[in-house]
């Protein structure tokens, strides 16, 4: 593992050097969890947390660490994790309002292009690739859209046709996952070191798309229901791999739904909130109500004085 191999370049070192001057050490988040994050160095991968003070200088939660974010780190002293101190400017940011909740989330940061991901095995829907493209035209990186499963499913030309229509600069590629002809039409991509995502609903092939352009297994697969055409969630959570050929690539779980995040004016207790969400992750349940349940971080940062009590009775009131 080398960080070259992760992007890692000029502009990059330039905007390290305050933080090499503190005696800090690069990185770049590869995968997250609910408690930590996985971090490649030079070198090799550390596992990450982020310290209260990183939490409560971000104004929303997108700006926290996310996966593909290059970041400054305090190395493990040997018994502990390695600590983010902070994060680097991103030169692109993929960010969507969360399923169900009015918070910003972070897709994907630091990305140079993303694999729309479809398929016409049922799965195909005009409306919600324009969504796609929205969220990554306002995000800064570059949409191609890749339709999968070329030798299943029908109606190719009249999809074609469509997506021609409403989105005439976009690049589109017809493959089938399988097929290495098809796939290696893919490669040139990822000339230069990019970082390509690939962005799509569950069950359209992202990972065995990520599988075949690292040329190794790196991500479960799994059919489709037959019934439906629907895939299960075999991608859990976002992570980036780094690829023998050049560049690297990010899989991400399946959504069908992504809206575009817009931001509204911010009272404190917003703010307050977004803390305690993001301290909510750190919870030993996942469904912390944060009352009475053991090991609840957003009560020990009550007790701590990190949050006002009467900040976190707002929260619970209004959830």
């Amino acid at each position: 593992m080398s960080l070259d191999a992760l992007g890692w370049n000029e502009r990059l070192q330039q905007e390290f050097l305050e933080h090499a001057q503190g005696g800090l050490m690069p990185g770049r988040v590869i995968g997250e969890h609910r408690t930590h994050f996985d971090v490649a160095v030079e070198g090799g991968e550390l596992t990450a947390e982020i310290p209260g003070r990183l939490r409560n200088a971000a104004k929303i939660r997108s700006d926290l660490p996310g996966v593909g974010d290059y970041v400054a780190l305090t190395p493990s002293d040997g018994d502990g994790p390695a600590i983010i101190e902070a994060v680097l400017p991103r030169t692109s940011a993929i960010i969507r309002q969360a399923a169900g909740e009015r918070r910003p989330q972070l897709v994907a940061a630091n990305v140079d292009i993303v694999f729309v991901v479809t398929a016409l095995d049922g799965d195909f829907s005009l409306e919600r690739i324009m969504r796609y493209l929205t969220v990554i035209d306002e995000g800064g990186a570059t949409p191609v859209i890749v339709i999968n499963k070329s030798d299943i499913g029908s109606g190719l030309e009249e999809a074609l046709a469509e997506l021609r229509a409403a989105a005439p600069d976009v690049k589109i590629d017809v493959v089938c996952a399988h097929n290495a002809a098809d796939v290696a039409r893919l490669e040139a991509y990822f000339e230069g070191g990019r970082t390509i995502a690939l962005l799509g609903s569950s069950g359209v092939g992202k990972s065995t798309l990520t599988n075949q352009l690292l040329g190794r297994e790196a991500q479960v697969t799994q059919t489709v229901r037959e019934h439906d055409n629907r895939g299960r969630h075999t991608t859990t959570h976002r992570q980036l791999f780094v690829r023998e050929g050049g560049g690297s690539i990010m899989d991400t779980p399946g959504m069908r739904g992504l809206e575009m995040w817009e931001a509204e004016p911010m009272t404190a207790d917003d703010n307050e909130f977004e803390t305690i969400e993001a301290l909510a992750l750190e919870c030993k349940f996942r469904n912390c109500g944060h009352t009475s349940e053991p090991s609840c971080a957003v009560r020990a940062a009550v007790k701590s004085g990190e949050i006002a009590a009467d900040v976190l009775e707002r929260y619970l009131a209004e959830d």
